[in-house]
């Protein structure tokens, strides 16, 4: 996403893909989630904090990661394409006005396909800007967020303060109620799990947790949530679709010279983007609040960007980010200082492995500021019993300036990303 934005074109000869993936087999990805569950169940046990992997978290975190998600599984959609998209912000808003506003009065799934329908004009238009008249994708993408959230501010108030809408109860900052989407849990697992979970068995209870949430009051947005990233992953990977369009975020003129036409794969990749975002958008507006309120999004769009650039520009990585997100963001709105403290053990740990770690490579300042960090964390969690308020409100902020900071030398975005292209230079 922080590509320079430059007319060098990107160099000749395209790379694979499946040269950068970090080499990991699914043995040792699951071990990391194996270790990763073991030490959450013992902070969990340590601590007394029963809600870190209880099922209401867990149901909470999935509800929140998933506009997240979708913002991000747009942002990859745009970027592997070449194009920059930080106007996802903007797009999630033109979503959620879309949806309330054909929501309430229709019925709530004509207001899901006026959401992503409305994404993808903002999609279109961040297309024509970039990819037709070679706009710079950062201007651009700032521009439809301020054009988003001016002509949504504007037609609320033209549509939302007389009429039915007002005698509904709508207003200049919100529309009126919608009907509520269905939620579902999975026959037999709901209750099984539940009665696991309150057993408070080490690993056993929180495993119980943790699958527990992820299969009670499940809204079938979140269904469909999953099913785009798992769709998204064999379009782009696996079909000759994909292949062309990720070459267009690779190397355009390579992929012009092989007759792929760079503008018409860009144009595709920009809409679906939109058209996400804008689901993402609708999430909010028909899933979490029931209708349209002004700034309802709250950077959801930006956060969705830091977790597909803590994804590595991949869906599993990226749904890895937006699950963390949503998961730190859950704990300060239901639980408050007293969860997100024991969360100060949980960072204790992971800032001791990172020493040892760094003091194994010979790393010694970073490693000793690691030890330092550590230590502070520690100290901060033995002499107090909760988390401060005002720190608790920022504690998914927090948490992605972490993971970003963490996880940057291991980046590497598409090599043409937010570079500008010109149909002809392949010729």
């Amino acid at each position: 996403m922080t590509a320079t934005m430059t007319d060098t074109p990107p160099p000749a000869a395209p790379k694979a893909d499946t040269a950068t993936r970090s080499g990991r087999s699914l043995g040792q990805i699951l071990m990391i989630v194996a270790g990763a569950l073991l030490l959450v169940a013992a902070v969990r046990v340590i601590s007394g904090s029963d809600q870190l992997t209880s099922e209401g978290q867990v149901s909470a975190a999935l509800s929140l990661a998933v506009p997240i998600g979708l913002a991000g599984l747009a942002g990859l959609w745009s970027e592997r394409s070449g194009v920059v998209n930080i106007g996802l912000e903007g797009m999630m808003i033109l979503g959620t006005f879309g949806a309330g506003w054909i929501g309430w009065q229709s019925s709530p799934w004509l207001g899901l396909l006026c959401g992503v329908g409305f994404g993808v004009v903002g999609g279109l238009l961040h297309a024509v800007a970039t990819v037709t008249f070679g706009v710079d994708h950062i201007v651009s993408g700032v521009a439809i967020n301020l054009l988003a959230l001016g002509t949504t501010q504007y037609l609320a108030k033209l549509f939302f303060v007389d009429g039915k809408a007002a005698d509904a109860g709508g207003n200049p900052k919100q529309s009126p109620p919608v009907d509520s989407l269905p939620n579902f849990d999975v026959p037999g697992l709901s209750s099984g799990l539940h009665s696991i979970e309150n057993h408070h068995w080490f690993l056993i209870s929180d495993i119980a947790g943790i699958l527990g949430g992820l299969v009670t009051d499940l809204s079938v947005v979140t269904v469909l949530a999953v099913a785009l990233f798992v769709g998204s992953w064999w379009l782009l990977w696996r079909t000759s679709f994909g292949l062309r369009l990720r070459s267009c975020g690779e190397n355009p003129i390579a992929a012009e010279s092989l007759g792929v036409n760079v503008y018409k794969y860009k144009y595709m990749a920009v809409a679906v983007s939109g058209g996400l975002a804008g689901l993402g958008g609708a999430f909010l507006a028909l899933v979490t609040s029931h209708s349209y309120l002004e700034g309802q999004t709250g950077g959801r769009g930006y956060i969705g960007l830091a977790a597909m650039i803590f994804g590595n520009w991949r869906p599993g990585g990226l749904a890895m980010g937006a699950g963390l997100f949503g998961y730190s963001d859950a704990l300060q709105l239901r639980n408050g200082g007293e969860t997100v403290h024991a969360l100060l053990l949980l960072l204790f740990v992971l800032l001791l492995a990172m020493a040892g770690w760094k003091l194994y490579k010979k790393a010694h300042w970073q490693g000793g500021i690691s030890l330092l960090v550590a230590a502070g964390v520690l100290v901060w969690y033995l002499v107090t019993d909760e988390v401060p308020s005002d720190f608790v409100g920022a504690t998914p902020y927090v948490v992605t300036l972490l993971v970003l900071s963490l996880s940057a030398q291991r980046l590497r975005m598409p090599k043409a990303d937010g570079m500008r292209y010109r149909k002809g230079q392949g010729k």
